[in-house]
């Protein structure tokens, strides 16, 4: 009676940290399974899908597991006993069948979203595109908006239902731009270009983070993007325009070097060609 109950009450403690567990992937604050973009909807969906593919594999696994320990334990004299027994066509059909018909199944998606989901495939919609550029320094993001003449420390607004282009490198060590909520990360990378492609479904604040660990300042190399209505877009370019900072090259030199836990600041871009001119001293010697 006391096995039995053993039974039972490692039953019940499985079931409930198996309920937790999808409840809290269901109903806790997860970003990427909580997205706000065209793009992050099509990456939480695929991320589900293959997850659920997997489990068709690992629930058995797990179940069986319990069930062949419980069955064939020591104390239970009525377990058949068959030591002669090594080979079943149809168990051996299923346990491979079914995984390689699940590894096909994923290749095909994993395949397709590839080509979907490329980062420097523009997105599909008429509404006309807001160009970034976005420049990883140690340990601060620097946001650049060649149209508007501005420049923003770890913070950047746009409109909401208008497609952001970003156009992204480094001045700094190797990193990784990453919104969770709304697409999936991409490198930065010193002397290069990276492009990513971004929207939001509706109005909304997204953190956004340094995907790769970078030294001392790593933690707090973090942002907030700032979905807004196109008219609250307008008004904060025009209160950015009125920054006393300009942003010339004496004074990204001063920004770019090492700081941890950077403020959120604001400046007119004084140097049209910023973002082109961190890129290509990498290149070449450039004049000063």
């Amino acid at each position: 009676m006391r096995k039995k109950f053993k039974f039972v009450f490692f039953l019940v403690l499985f079931s409930a940290m198996g309920v937790a567990g999808i409840l809290f992937l269901f109903y806790g604050d997860i970003a990427v399974l909580n997205p706000k973009g065209m793009i992050a909807h099509q990456e939480s969906d695929l991320i589900i899908t293959s997850t659920l593919l997997m489990l068709i594999v690992v629930i058995p696994v797990f179940v069986m597991s319990f069930i062949f320990a419980w069955k064939y334990r020591a104390s239970n004299k009525k377990a058949k006993y068959d030591p002669d027994w090594d080979k079943s066509v149809v168990a051996e059909s299923i346990w491979w069948g079914v995984p390689c018909i699940i590894i096909l199944v994923l290749s095909i998606l994993a395949w397709k979203s590839t080509h979907t989901l490329d980062p420097y495939k523009p997105i599909d919609v008429t509404t006309k595109p807001l160009k970034i550029q976005v420049v990883a320094l140690q340990w601060k993001w620097l946001f650049i908006y060649p149209e508007q003449n501005i420049a923003t420390v770890n913070f950047f607004q746009f409109p909401e239902k208008t497609p952001v282009d970003f156009e992204i490198t480094a001045d700094a060590p190797m990193n990784s731009f990453w919104i969770p909520q709304l697409s999936g990360q991409i490198f930065a990378m010193p002397g290069m270009k990276t492009k990513l492609h971004v929207i939001a479904d509706g109005v909304g604040n997204y953190r956004g983070s340094s995907a790769n660990i970078s030294g001392t300042g790593f933690a707090g190399m973090t942002f907030v993007a700032k979905s807004s209505t196109q008219a609250d877009f307008d008004e904060w370019v025009e209160s950015v325009k009125q920054s006393p900072k300009a942003l010339n090259l004496d004074e990204y030199k001063q920004l770019a070097a090492p700081s941890t836990n950077n403020p959120v600041a604001s400046y007119v871009l004084a140097s049209e060609d910023l973002h082109n001119w961190i890129i290509m001293k990498y290149m070449m010697p450039m004049k000063e």
